[in-house]
């Protein structure tokens, strides 16, 4: 009776245990997606937040799953973040440089662009100028990434609901020649436009676009300060509304770690780590509110590796108690590393494994019913 008894504690607690690490939402229906890019975030950008933060737990560590993702584009076995951004949104390979096209110059949609026509609200939240490659993956369709006006031009025509970030003098460059004003132009097409990041904080529904730099934000040590995390969470409640009013199907935002690349490029320790930290806190923001609304799928994943970072043992001799640790680069450029992906909340347990960059895209493309019926 004793061992039967036994028997049965064990099995309660087992049961407990799986239960603990089931994945919350399990069985919902993905009616929105944050999809979170850490521009050139590797798997040991995602390890210095661990170590510096002495262990402590991550947003990273609240994961429900992980997968990898291969990054290399259609004619480099070293992506750029064009042909990358295109994989992530359209779901396509093209070659490094071009955005939103097939090599041949075929135009392809990206999951944004697909879940409008179904009906769904649309976001953007970057810390760089909305012409960057990585956000112009989502609605531009050009063979040279640096082509920025007509990259303008092409976000006049996205539609995108909500779009916060940098670029207001490439948006002046692109209409310069032309009797057009662009900030006439958003007003015409239901914007509100703002320049102050302060202004954020009075919209609560309907279009607006936040041109926050001339270029790129400012870095954070020059006092760009919590501006993700804070556009994150305002761009969530505006697109929360807006699908409540005029009832939407759902939304799809993409929000990007722009500067990550950037300090990385730099081999800037510091600044990769400031970047990183940043990131986390627009990661946390995106997670509970996938909380509070179980049909919220939260995608974090990177474009690329960049800098080649590692974190060797500064001894080799491990019988130490401390043998201390160093950041080292084997590049200022990008590298071919897989990267790694973090999903969070409805369907999570739905993407597994070792894929291509296309494939991530094809399977949130299936899970809010846009793919195309041969992706299907």
């Amino acid at each position: 009776m004793r061992r039967v008894f036994i028997t049965i504690l064990l099995l309660v607690a087992a049961c407990q245990c799986v239960e603990a690490k089931k994945p919350a939402h399990n069985d919902s229906k993905v009616k929105n997606i944050i999809y979170m890019i850490g521009d050139g975030m590797g798997l040991c950008h995602v390890s210095m937040l661990q170590v510096e933060g002495k262990y402590a737990p991550t947003a990273f560590d609240r994961a429900h799953n992980i997968a990898l993702l291969k990054t290399y584009s259609a004619n480099n076995r070293v992506t750029d973040s064009a042909a990358a951004g295109t994989a992530l949104a359209t779901g396509f390979k093209t070659d490094n440089g071009t955005l939103g096209q097939l090599p041949d110059g075929t135009p392809v949609e990206s999951i944004m662009a697909k879940a409008q026509k179904k009906g769904y609200a649309t976001g953007l939240v970057v810390t760089c100028y909305l012409q960057h490659a990585t956000p112009a993956a989502f609605y531009a369709h050009v063979k040279n990434r640096g082509d920025s006006d007509r990259i303008s031009r092409d976000f006049m025509q996205s539609g995108v609901d909500v779009a916060f970030g940098g670029g207001e003098e490439l948006f002046e460059e692109a209409y310069e020649d032309s009797d057009e004003d662009y900030d006439d132009l958003l007003k015409e097409k239901g914007y509100e436009v703002i320049y102050d990041q302060a202004d954020m904080e009075g919209i609560h529904s309907g279009r607006v676009v936040g041109l926050f730099a001339e270029e790129n934000l400012p870095e954070l040590k020059d006092g760009r300060g919590d501006y993700l995390a804070r556009a994150t969470d305002k761009a969530l409640e505006i697109l929360t509304a807006n699908v409540k009013a005029d009832k939407k199907d759902g939304f799809i935002i993409m929000v990007e770690g722009s500067q990550i690349d950037y300090r990385s490029h730099a081999n800037d320790v510091e600044g990769i780590l400031a970047e990183m930290r940043d990131f986390e806190k627009a990661v946390k923001v995106a997670m509970d509110y996938a909380d509070a609304h179980e049909d919220t799928l939260v995608v974090i994943c990177a474009d690329h590796e960049t800098s080649g970072m590692t974190i060797p043992s500064n001894k080799t001799d491990f019988t130490l108690p401390e043998s201390g640790i160093n950041y080292d680069f084997s590049t200022t450029g990008h590298t071919g590393v897989m990267v790694p992906v973090y999903l969070y909340g409805a369907c999570a347990e739905r993407i597994n494994g070792i894929m291509e960059n296309t494939e991530l895209s094809q399977k949130l493309q299936q899970l809010i019913g846009v793919a195309d019926k041969a992706d299907k």
